[in-house]
């Protein structure tokens, strides 16, 4: 929208046109002109001043704040001003999240336990260990001015709401009220530096978290149909709990922002204005570690000395059936971190990067507002985003690429080496800075044209590659291309030319690139070597189209294959980062192979009947009473169209991570946008959005974004006024 300002200038652009026409009126006022012209002169100024407010009238001072709630779900906020506007979003959240919203403030105060019991106590433990509830009023403390305003007016809005409908929120959750602006730090925290960097299951198996992902575009005038930079936002989040996305449109004096954030965020966290827009993936990014610490005499040894630990004793409140019971949590730091374990004279210590960077926050909310590249590079630089990559493009026709985050400063080794468990007993291990802006891994506007990241590392962005890993620490970033990231590469670089409408084909693509590198192997192979039930399958697979779409006939025989098969030697052609988009390639045995497939066949064949059982007979979206043939796949079968599932008790799979929030931008005049959230906008009970979306995932369609006034309050559902 445009601003105050530059509205104006609409309307004295209107004028100088009507001061042209009565010139034109006199000049030719003979016969009875003039007067018909001094008829419809007020006609004329009243049409141009409805257009004006009908269109343009959202980015001016408004005398109130409302909502105006679309046919999907999706509240546009207009703010009379930022806080205004900060107070209706924490109102909107509730009205479509609220249970979840209170449930998960609770667990980021660390008083889940007592609030809904036994099953929370190991989230609390965690929390109240990572020191969540302290540093959140340290954070707190920390906001500029007006930022803490915001955070104040989030909080009331989320409090009015409670306070005006408490027959819509169940009375479990009830017991998180009033909500406070050190919680909505506490829950940034938790779901930022304490789930998507490191989390227990994390620091247990000392492993990625692979059901956080997502897939991102973005394309330069030069590589698009249309001559305008567009962007693909696609992340990948399990459909539940702290990873819900909430989409919404905020607008207020000097924002005019639309995209998405994760519930109980105060921001959109992936967005567009009508300049420019970003998107998120997780990145490959490092920012903890796990430190092995040598215990003596009731302390750990550092440089050769004895250190004492900081202990804290702590009191967990747990909810029984007849009461509230108490426990002890005794915490224990060293100069590295919390201690997460220990056993026979030795611990593990934690260390995460963030904890002193309060800001998160407040730079997506400055990245919204940016208008120009260098704008959003200056908030980008403020480092406050402890990671994941940004993917950018604007109205300019710019396109960039940072791998974001911060990342320790690290005397030596590589990037394999800080993922084990680093020796504890040194200061030349232990990490105390982080890398500057201008250190990180950053390509702008490269030659090709595109720029895509898949889960990635950077180096493998676009091609002809424009990142040299020898420029970086060896520990920035580790070396693979997975077959996710060679489909996307693939279709990037094979279209020259890439419309709108292909941008958003090609994002449902459930092609298997996976199927690519085998099938030119297996087939013959099960013919050759195979029994009759390979050979069966062998020509299941030759007439298969190597999609994962409802009716594609030989995808559930090729998966079940892949569950069976042990990659870590399979392929002939291993992986060679001289060769990153046609390698891993080939069987290294077929005929080991050939075993795995009569076994797979014999297994889809017992379970359903037959081995070329449709792919959306067995895959389901379900949710709701909502029950349809899925198509997607997992990512680790090249699988662009990412949606993971969980066994059901009918022996089907239901979705239950994936395609998320999609987002495609083009950047035109006006912006063109579609979207979708695939579980709907809204998990209150009774409400008509639950769900309400997965028809059209499963007819892999987008739906138009409404921005404009005259868009929203011809698909209106409700208006809420302030």
């Amino acid at each position: 929208m445009l601003n105050f300002l530059s509205g104006w200038g609409f309307i004295k652009e209107r004028l100088r046109s009507l001061d042209k026409f009565q010139k034109n009126s006199r000049r030719y006022a003979i016969g009875g002109f003039r007067g018909k012209s001094l008829r419809i002169f007020p006609l004329i100024l009243g049409f141009i001043f409805t257009l004006f407010l009908g269109s343009q009238s959202l980015s001016l001072p408004a005398a109130s704040t409302e909502i105006l709630w679309d046919t999907y779900g999706v509240p546009h906020i207009y703010g009379k001003d930022a806080g205004s506007a900060f107070r209706a979003f924490g109102w909107a959240q509730m009205q479509s999240h609220g249970n979840l919203l209170l449930r998960l403030y609770g667990q980021a105060r660390g008083r889940s336990a007592e609030y809904w019991g036994e099953e929370y106590l190991e989230s609390d433990k965690w929390v109240q260990t990572m020191g969540i509830p302290e540093r959140a009023s340290e954070w707190n403390e920390s906001q500029s001015p007006a930022f803490r305003s915001y955070l104040d007016a989030f909080a009331a809005g989320i409090n009015a709401y409670a306070k005006e409908h408490p027959q819509l929120i169940d009375d479990e959750v009830k017991a998180v009220l009033p909500v406070q602006p050190v919680d909505i730090l506490a829950h940034e925290q938790r779901v930022m530096n304490f789930t998507f960097i490191v989390n227990p299951q994390i620091v247990q198996s000392l492993a990625d978290n692979k059901s956080m992902g997502s897939n991102a575009w973005a394309i330069a005038p030069k590589h698009s149909a249309s001559g305008n930079a567009m962007l693909l936002a696609n992340p990948h989040l399990p459909w539940s709990d702290l990873f819900v996305w909430y989409e919404a449109q905020i607008t207020a004096p000097g924002i005019d922002a639309y995209g998405a954030t994760l519930v109980g965020l105060p921001v959109l966290a992936i967005a567009f204005n009508n300049n420019l827009g970003w998107t998120h993936t997780v990145n490959t990014h490092d920012g903890w570690d796990a430190y092995e610490l040598q215990l003596k005499d009731g302390g750990y040894l550092f440089d050769g000395k004895v250190q004492a630990f900081e202990t804290e004793k702590k009191i967990l409140k747990v909810k029984q059936d007849n009461g509230i019971r108490s426990e002890s949590l005794v915490v224990q730091r060293s100069l590295h971190g919390p201690v997460v374990a220990g056993k026979e004279g030795k611990a593990v210590a934690l260390r995460v990067v963030g904890l002193e960077q309060p800001g998160a926050l407040e730079q997506w909310y400055s990245m919204a507002r940016a208008t120009k590249l260098p704008e959003f590079e200056a908030a980008l630089k403020r480092l406050q985003i402890p990671m994941f990559t940004v993917m950018y493009a604007d109205r300019e026709g710019h396109i960039m690429h940072l791998f974001n985050g911060q990342v320790p400063i690290r005397t030596s080794g590589d990037f394999d080496y800080w993922e084990g468990i680093i020796p504890g007993d040194t200061s030349k291990t232990l990490w105390t800075k982080t890398h500057p802006y201008r250190d990180l891994p950053r390509v702008i506007d490269p030659p090709s044209g595109w720029l895509q990241n898949t889960n990635d590392p950077p180096w493998t962005t676009t091609f002809p590659v424009a990142l040299n890993p020898a420029d970086f620490p060896s520990y920035m970033a580790p070396h693979f291309m997975h077959f996710r990231a060679q489909r996307s590469a693939r279709m990037l670089d094979e279209d020259k030319q890439i419309s709108f409408e292909e941008m958003i084909q090609y994002k449902h693509s459930t092609r298997m690139e996976l199927a690519d590198r085998f099938l030119d192997d297996l087939i013959p192979a099960a013919r050759q070597y195979g029994d009759k039930l390979a050979r069966r399958a062998a020509d299941v697979l030759q007439a298969w189209d190597r999609n994962a779409d409802a009716d594609s006939r030989g995808a559930v025989l090729f998966y079940l294959w892949a569950e069976e098969m042990e990659f870590d030697n399979a392929f002939s052609s291993p992986w060679n980062e001289k060769s990153p988009r046609t390698t891993p390639d080939g069987l290294a045995d077929p005929q080991s192979a050939v075993k795995v497939l009569s076994t797979a066949a014999a297994k889809v064949e017992a379970a359903y009947k037959a081995i070329d059982v449709p792919w959306g007979e067995v895959f389901r979206l379900r949710s709701n009473g909502v029950d349809l043939p899925a198509n997607g796949g997992s990512g680790d079968l090249g699988i662009f169209r990412v949606v993971n599932y969980a066994p059901t008790k009918d022996g089907r799979f239901q979705a239950v991570e994936g395609d998320s929030y999609i987002a495609a931008v083009e950047f035109s005049n006006p912006v063109k946008a579609m979207t979708l959230i695939s579980y709907g906008n809204a998990t209150q009970p009774r409400s008509p959005h639950l769900s309400d979306q997965l028809p059209l995932a499963a007819r892999k369609q987008l739906r138009p974004v409404w921005r404009s006034r005259q868009d929203i309050v011809a698909h209106l559902d409700e208006r809420k006024v302030f």
